[in-house]
């Protein structure tokens, strides 16, 4: 199948600034892709590029098969900005449904769904939703085509955690039904919980692509075994991938970078009563791809 995001050598500078350069990067149909980056890591200008918002000074894109100048993708297409304005006297209903009504027609059922889902009250005039009504109003806009391809830009900002949660089973759903996601987030467990794969960028350059279930892989955690009698130390000394050992009597603590494979093998030679794993954290995957790439 054609990917739905074909960007090669993208390139893009604000004058002597860099926004973003060779980037190189391709994304399924069907999958949820979460670009991971700090504010000013290049995520915006990522997505202003695929949208044709803005120009690069080099390189390639294509979505949904398309050039990002020619309109044939744009209708297929929804987009929530990182920075959403929302001003004027109209209610955010009437504000939808016009909406709605420009982009092919959208029930109001529809509309009236979706804010049920998000708790957002569509009577408010929009000059007077807080942060995260506009938001919500934002996630309401984007979703409610039900578009083939669904851009979204620090999605979660200004919602509390439940809404986050609700938010996160909307994105699910959209990948059932074989639709594509590119999520843009700083926050990263959002998006392990919903990724397919993750695309983490620093300074403008895209520094790796993985799997999620390849980044907990290379996740450092720690371990903690329980055996029924003290074990001796020499038993675990210079396991790969196993640092930070201290082994007290029958208790053995360690950090471990990547797979537990070796110290698995070496306590199978002992009696486990009780074993303590944390669950690896993409934070700490996160830091780590940074200070490779420095």
């Amino acid at each position: 199948m054609t990917a739905v995001v074909e960007a090669e050598g993208l390139t893009k500078y604000y004058r002597a600034r860099r926004g973003l350069e060779d980037l190189t990067l391709e994304i399924r149909p069907g999958e949820v892709f979460g670009y991971l980056g700090p504010n000013g890591a290049g995520k915006t200008t990522t997505i202003r590029l695929l949208l044709d918002v803005i120009r690069p000074t080099r390189g390639t894109v294509r979505v949904l098969g398309h050039g990002s100048r020619e309109p044939a993708a744009r209708a297929r297409i929804g987009y929530l900005p990182g920075e959403l304005v929302l001003e004027g006297r109209e209610k955010a209903r009437d504000y939808l449904r016009f909406l709605g009504r420009i982009r092919g027609g959208v029930p109001p059922k529809r509309i009236e769904e979706l804010a049920e889902r998000l708790d957002a009250d569509l009577s408010v005039p929009m000059r007077k939703l807080s942060k995260g009504n506009k938001q919500k109003v934002g996630l309401i806009q984007a979703f409610m085509r039900e578009p083939e391809f669904l851009i979204l830009d620090e999605p979660t900002s200004g919602l509390d955690p439940l809404l986050q949660r609700e938010f996160l089973s909307m994105v699910r759903e959209v990948r059932v039904s074989g639709r594509t996601v590119l999520m843009s987030s700083h926050v990263l467990a959002e998006v392990e919980q919903v990724s397919d794969r993750v695309g983490i960028v620093r300074e403008g350059r895209l520094v790796a692509v993985e799997d999620v279930s390849a980044l907990r892989e290379k996740a450092v955690r720690r371990v903690e075994l329980h055996f029924d009698a003290p074990v001796p130390p020499e038993a675990f000394a210079d396991l790969p991938g196993v640092r930070e050992l201290s082994i007290r009597g029958a208790a053995l603590a360690c950090t471990i970078d990547g797979r537990p494979d070796a110290l698995i093998k070496a306590a199978a030679g002992f009696t486990v009563v009780h074993l303590v794993s944390s669950e690896p954290d993409l934070e700490e995957i996160f830091l780590t791809y940074y200070s490779e790439a420095s």
